[in-house]
């Protein structure tokens, strides 16, 4: 957790911000929470709990400023809001969601699957993909 605060501390500097304690705590707040895939308002109330005088805005703001930093990824699973996790510089790709469509729960598949396909796109219509975003529907095991 230490090198990761370091990390985004000198991505912070590099292109002039500093890490604020409301920065501090919504960044430890992600940290904490790498498995799941909170709102804003989800960070806004885990932030709360250890910062009560930090405002929903400076929660917002925090969030836009760590996304357009690529600190964090935006995701939409179509719940009407918008999710973030911590991105993942060492991977090449956005990895895939599993997305419950009776609890709304959340997975994450690691394994890239689309490999073999970005291969054959990339020889049959010479155009070289650079990212992929997949999101699979279904029902998770304990809504099975």
């Amino acid at each position: 957790m230490y090198d990761v605060m370091v990390n985004i501390k000198s991505v912070l500097k590099e292109q002039g911000f500093k890490l604020t304690s409301q920065r501090r705590a919504t960044l430890e707040v992600m940290l904490k929470n790498q498995d799941k895939h909170l709102s804003a308002d989800e960070i806004y109330v885990e932030v709360k709990r250890t910062n009560p005088e930090i405002g929903l805005a400076t929660v917002y703001r925090t969030v836009l400023l760590f996304e357009e930093l690529g600190i964090i990824s935006k995701h939409n699973f179509e719940d009407g809001r918008n999710r973030y996790e911590l991105s993942h510089p060492e991977e090449n790709h956005d990895h895939h969601h599993l997305i419950c469509l009776k609890c709304g729960g959340v997975s994450e598949v690691e394994v890239d699957l689309l490999g073999a396909l970005e291969g054959i796109i990339d020889k049959k219509h010479s155009f070289k993909v650079v990212n992929h975003k997949v999101k699979f529907y279904g029902l998770c095991s304990k809504c099975r």
